[in-house]
């Protein structure tokens, strides 16, 4: 091949992979589903509009959610005196951002517990380290008052808007819940509706961002929390990738290659 050839074989190659950036970053972040590479544990996924929880205010066709259905054990934020029983929780791939960057997304929380039930939701911000940095919101089961920022839980440190926000009462109707939607535990059962989050991040590094949602003293009557529309500094989250290693291997063998074929023309 020559150095021409393989010139013209390398641009078209960047410019192929440069529309299909445009177009992945273009589209909404959950329509095909859950992004590769983002890690759950529990039970997760990907759902257009669905009973209670109508379509985000994003424009998507999907959102992504995490619920207690069928979820795993040891998860959640340690609060009080440690009764979350099982859960779920999704995670981002790992992403770069700058000083003062705008985190961006909103979210919905689900629950058809009720009572002393407190099953609680959360996002957090986490370094690379898997560190945490900042726990953005939570919102948690009261069978009266404000459901988001959850009762006895941190202050949440994103913006939120509105930023106190009660049930929309009786028994939430969402497939993600199981046998369990349409039902109600007593009184605190319902949804929230989507709910604006913002955050600046602090100073530049690179990141990921989890979602989770957890069960409170038993394991019945589940919960879970839906979320779309995540951009960082104004572009989609997996738009802000951080470089791995097998990528940069790659440019540096195109490069090698393109420098062998000149010295050999």
């Amino acid at each position: 091949m020559t150095t021409k050839t393989m010139q013209k074989t390398l641009l078209n190659s960047a410019l192929v992979a440069a529309l299909a950036f445009a177009g992945s970053a273009s589209a909404s972040l959950f329509d095909a589903g859950l992004p590769a590479g983002w890690d759950c544990e529990g039970t997760c996924g990907a759902i257009g509009a669905d009973g209670d929880v109508i379509a985000p205010p994003t424009g998507s066709s999907q959102y992504g959610y995490v619920v207690t259905t069928n979820g795993s054990t040891g998860l959640g934020l340690n609060i009080g005196n440690g009764s979350e029983t099982n859960g779920s929780a999704l995670r981002s791939n790992l992403f770069s951002a700058q000083d003062g960057d705008e985190l961006n997304f909103v979210f919905n929380y689900i629950s058809s517990d009720g009572a002393g039930y407190a099953d609680y939701a959360w996002a957090r911000l986490l370094n690379e380290m898997n560190e945490e940095v900042a726990i953005l919101f939570t919102a948690r089961t009261t069978n009266d008052g404000s459901i988001v920022p959850g009762f006895d839980m941190p202050d949440p440190t994103a913006t939120l808007n509105p930023d106190s926000v009660v049930m929309n009462p009786g028994a939430p109707n969402w497939s993600p819940l199981g046998s369990d939607s349409g039902r109600c535990f007593s009184a605190g059962c319902g949804y929230t509706g989507w709910i604006e989050s913002s955050y600046n991040i602090l100073s530049a590094g690179n990141y990921f961002l989890e979602f989770g949602v957890v069960n409170w003293t038993d394991t019945s009557y589940q919960s879970g929390l839906a979320f779309d529309g995540i951009t960082v500094g104004g572009n989609p989250i997996d738009s802000n990738p951080v470089p791995v290693p097998a990528t940069l291997g790659l440019l540096g063998l195109g490069l090698l290659g393109l420098r062998l074929s000149r010295r050999q023309k």
